[in-house]
């Protein structure tokens, strides 16, 4: 249970920040409106470093299923926990992004265009492509993995690893993240995308539930060849 909760505490940390920024940059109104990418990579990283700042301590702040599931498939975490920190990130996620909804309650209504809303809570492609999407996923996914792996081989002073996962984090958005908002993170698309389906958003549109499984499926493959690919060489 205290793994569950961890889980779910960091990575409602996550989307609450990390969404939170989209908001604040795409809805209109807001004193950071039109802030831009820049501003999103970077609160972006800085989500996942107080999220695993939250978790680590008990979990190890996976925040993500494509790292449980990599992790499992590389031989260094138990099989048999995978369905509770599963479960954990889809609860934090959706809880996340239910606290972003009220948070910029008054902004959703005043913001005309449903996409935008959209975008507050899961990814689209810049160009609509599946191969390409797909591909974009994975790639960024293969990376966090790889990278973490590297993180984890080196010695840092104590308390220091999360800021350096905010480096790589933040060094994905910028780098690869253009194509497909990367969410390289299952958890970090789904469950706020099932909220965006439940929640009363004025005008809000349709979820876009055609493109979900490339969020899905991109990050949980390149998650899996990116940590045994590190495994492999080194």
């Amino acid at each position: 249970m205290d793994q569950f909760l961890a889980e779910l505490a960091g990575t409602a940390t996550l989307i609450l920040l990390g969404d939170g920024v989209v908001a604040g940059v795409v809805l209109k109104g807001t004193k950071n409106e039109n802030a831009g990418w820049i501003v999103i990579t970077i609160a972006w990283a800085l989500a996942v470093v107080f999220g695993v700042y939250v978790a680590g301590e008990i979990s190890g702040a996976h925040l993500n299923p494509a790292v449980t599931i990599a992790l499992a498939a590389a031989g260094s975490f138990d099989w048999a926990l995978v369905p509770v920190y599963l479960a954990g990130q889809m609860t934090g996620a959706i809880i996340g992004a239910i606290l972003v909804y009220l948070h910029y309650l008054p902004h959703w209504k005043n913001t005309p265009d449903p996409g935008a809303k959209l975008a507050v809570f899961c990814t689209a492609p810049a160009i609509r492509d599946n191969t390409g999407n797909l591909i974009s996923e994975f790639l960024g996914t293969f990376v966090l993995l790889f990278g973490l792996s590297a993180i984890g081989a080196n010695r840092f002073a104590e308390g220091l690893n999360p800021l350096v996962v905010g480096l790589l984090i933040l060094a994905i958005g910028n780098s690869l993240g253009g194509t497909t908002g990367y969410a390289i993170n299952p958890a970090r698309d789904l469950g706020p995308r099932i909220a965006h389906a439940f929640l009363p958003i004025h005008g809000k549109g349709g979820s876009d539930w055609g493109y979900a499984w490339i969020p899905i499926v991109g990050p949980i493959l390149g998650g899996i060849c990116g940590a045994l690919f590190y495994n492999l060489i080194f």
